[in-house]
């Protein structure tokens, strides 16, 4: 029980130290690798030459998937280059695994031993996450020496020997267990590693340790397609035709493990050394023979996995910029909040033009059609809110953290804008549209130019929202300011045509005051955008207040303030 225990142990050590090596990988050069990918998309030559590339750093096809996947999803890529990226992510992974299984075990102190000193030492900056990345690789190695020791023992017990020889008779079994294990632990790299240290050991045949590499291989595609189960149709159909592929290459390669055992392993002495080999040549096998089919798959592809004729319509409502994958690269994951806060504030933009049209036509379908909107808004604040509470607090800076800050009270006020707009719509539908009552024209251009404002200060300050920029800051406080002098000068309009006693002024004087004072509520949520920028920059006054002096002044009840009480002069007195 003790060595079943060891065994155990070494493994899960084997699959966190790898977790550990594509997390810190990701968090120090997430978004290069992501330019990468999308900058070489000219031909399926490079592109699979970026995706070998890119996984040999991250150390997981997985990710690779993940990351291309949401390329295709924002239409960034097209599915054929995606697919080729793809078969250059499987030979990168390979060649990881040749590496790690080279006898290296003495590097391991040396590895964990530099990564704690960085990681404690310098946590939060970029050293302390390639420490993080040193500690991975570092327990990888000690874990393959473990897996190595622990096996020996166990090779002793009758049960082991029974259990084996029972697997090693059906080539099914064998692709069936090497998926499951690659499934369970989310690493088709740390799965071969096993497999071949548990092969050098002797604890497996060769041919049933080959057969388990090839299950190996199918897991990892089947790992990436069931993470995008949910997602977008364009992301599945990366992960669904890169699962086509290896599901193809073992067709064509598992009949055949005979002959490799049979005429390539005795020139490969070490039975590890065989199996990670054999994985290599499989995963070049499978890139070279497909990378011209690339066209063809994704045909089938798109055939299996058709987009929904609706989705075109909706497209733009979805939520099309929250990018799982970013999300082990923090400072990747906050750009991608910023987006989608921006599309966000795109859908309030087509709200407040709606509005202003509703207002000028009384189109009781627009009104409607523009209040249905309002769903829209408060799911994508909802779809930002829980995408930016996965994101690690702890891996931010200082400038992130404020970021992190900022994205969220901005999709909160959007979110507010929402509801505001949606109950203007409601006032004009019963107040005026149902009632047949028509603003006077000088209030339905006072409304208008209204209207007008907030769309221009709503573009600034989504223009102040994405830059940063302290003088469009300031231009967007002076907006307010200017925005509150024209909505009293309007109000007194107002007032003075009801005591001209003009009849529209007078039906619609409720909806009238009610409207304009709720388009400035709407715009001192827009401009609130300005202040942590102007904050920051030292820009902002620490009151409103003008200091007066109270000498002269009186009290609305005739009185004169008490004067403030002398100082007493300051006398020294003797010990």
């Amino acid at each position: 029980m003790k060595h079943l225990l060891n065994l155990l142990a070494a493994i899960a050590l084997l699959v966190w130290g790898s977790q550990m090596v594509r997390t810190g990988v990701l968090r120090v050069f997430g978004a290069n690798l992501r330019n990468i990918l999308a900058r070489s998309m000219s031909n399926r030559f490079s592109a699979a030459l970026s995706g070998l590339g890119v996984t040999a750093l991250v150390q997981s096809s997985t990710a690779t998937s993940l990351m291309t996947s949401a390329f295709v999803g924002q239409g960034l890529i097209s599915l054929p280059s995606a697919l080729a990226v793809m078969r250059g992510a499987d030979v990168g992974t390979a060649l990881m695994a040749v590496l790690f299984s080279a006898d290296l075990s003495w590097l391991s102190p040396l590895f964990i031993f530099v990564g704690v000193v960085l990681f404690i030492t310098r946590q939060d900056s970029k050293p302390g996450r390639i420490g993080r990345v040193l500690i991975g690789l570092g327990l990888m190695l000690l874990a393959l020496r473990l897996v190595v020791e622990a096996t020996e023992p166990l090779l002793q017990a009758e049960a082991v020997r029974t259990l084996l020889a029972s697997v090693s008779s059906d080539l099914f079994m064998e692709l069936l267990l090497g998926a499951v294990l690659a499934v369970l632990a989310y690493s088709s790299l740390a799965v071969v590693l096993l497999i071949a240290a548990m092969a050098s050991s002797g604890a497996i045949p060769l041919e049933v340790a080959l057969g388990l590499t090839l299950g190996a291989n199918l897991g990892s595609g089947l790992v990436a397609a069931l993470t995008t189960a949910k997602s977008a149709v364009e992301e599945r159909q990366v992960t669904v035709g890169n699962l086509l592929f290896k599901i193809m290459g073992v067709a064509i390669v598992a009949p055949f493990i005979a002959l490799w055992v049979q005429y390539v392993s005795p020139y490969i002495a070490n039975a590890g050394q065989n199996v990670v080999m054999y994985h290599l040549a499989f995963n070049v096998f499978n890139s070279l023979c497909f990378i011209g089919l690339t066209q063809t798959v994704a045909r089938w592809v798109t055939a299996l996995l058709p987009r929904p004729a609706e989705e075109s319509s909706t497209q733009l409502l979805r939520p099309r910029h929250l990018d799982p994958s970013a999300l082990s690269t923090p400072s990747l994951a906050i750009s991608c909040a910023v987006r989608e806060a921006l599309h966000q504030a795109d859908v309030v933009e087509s709200m407040l033009i709606g509005l202003q049209k509703v207002a000028e036509t009384d189109d009781a379908k627009l009104s409607e059609e523009v209040r249905n909107l309002e769903a829209t808004v408060d799911d994508l604040y909802s779809a930002i809110k829980y995408y930016m509470t996965k994101i690690s607090r702890a891996e931010l800076d200082e400038r992130e953290g404020q970021r992190w800050t900022e994205i969220i009270s901005f999709t909160i006020n959007m979110e507010q804008i929402g509801d505001i707009i949606e109950r203007v719509l409601l006032d004009l539908e019963d107040k005026k549209i149902k009632k047949g009552r028509q603003f006077s024209d000088a209030g339905m251009q006072e409304i208008h130019e209204l209207t007008q404002h907030l769309l221009d200060n709503l573009r600034l300050a989504m223009s102040v929202f994405l830059n940063g920029n302290v003088r469009e800051a300031q231009k967007l406080l002076e907006e307010k300011a200017r925005f509150r002098d024209l909505e009293l000068a309007y109000a007194a309009s107002h007032l003075q045509r009801l005591s001209q006693h003009t009849v529209s002024s007078i039906e619609t004087s409720s909806l009238h005051i009610d409207m304009i004072s709720d388009l400035k509520r709407i715009n001192s949520l827009l401009c609130s955008v300005a202040y942590p920028i102007l904050e920051q920059a030292g820009a902002l006054a620490p009151s409103r207040l003008k200091p007066v002096a109270l000498e002269g002044r009186r009290r609305p009840g005739g009185q004169s303030p008490k004067p403030a009480p002398a100082a007493r002069p300051v006398t020294q007195t003797r010990a």
